[in-house]
């Protein structure tokens, strides 16, 4: 193996780059899922790096103590093997480092996903203000997508 070349198998969660935004807008199109607000947020974005190809990622946006979770995903090949609760624990993890109190989301398809994991489904009407600026949650996702809430500890 190469110098500097990761093993075919190696798995890292990292913060993103401005090279991998590219890759992970071609990651959320090819899963139907929003990619506006992506690249004005990236500092907030992880992904996921198997064999060092970008085969996954999460973001937030922040707004203050509060923050929207986006863009959960990975290569549907790769679906059902443990990386989305990877990198869900990533950027949970990140939020807690930037002190963030409350956990906002949208989703058509992860409700299950997140339920199991603390989520608890509300109204459009109990998202805090600022959040309700986000594109995602204004535009991009649709009315029908369920809204989850989480206090985070």
């Amino acid at each position: 193996m190469k110098p500097g070349k990761p093993a075919p198998n190696s798995m890292e969660i990292r913060q993103a780059e401005a090279l991998d935004c590219p890759v992970i807008l071609d990651l959320l199109k090819n899963l139907k899922l929003p990619v506006e607000g992506v690249q004005e947020h990236l500092e907030n974005f992880w992904v996921l790096s198997l064999g060092g190809k970008l085969s996954g990622v999460v973001g937030l946006e922040v707004y203050g103590r509060k923050a929207l979770l986006r863009s959960l995903a990975v290569e549907r090949s790769l679906q059902g093997k443990g990386y989305g609760t990877r990198l869900y624990r990533a950027i949970l993890e990140q939020a807690r480092k930037r002190r963030i109190r409350e956990v906002y989301l949208l989703t058509e398809t992860a409700e299950a996903f997140f339920s199991a994991r603390g989520f608890e489904k509300i109204s459009r009407d109990q998202v805090d203000e600022a959040v309700k600026t986000s594109v995602e949650f204004s535009t991009a996702c649709p009315a029908s997508a369920a809204c989850m809430w989480m206090r985070l500890e």
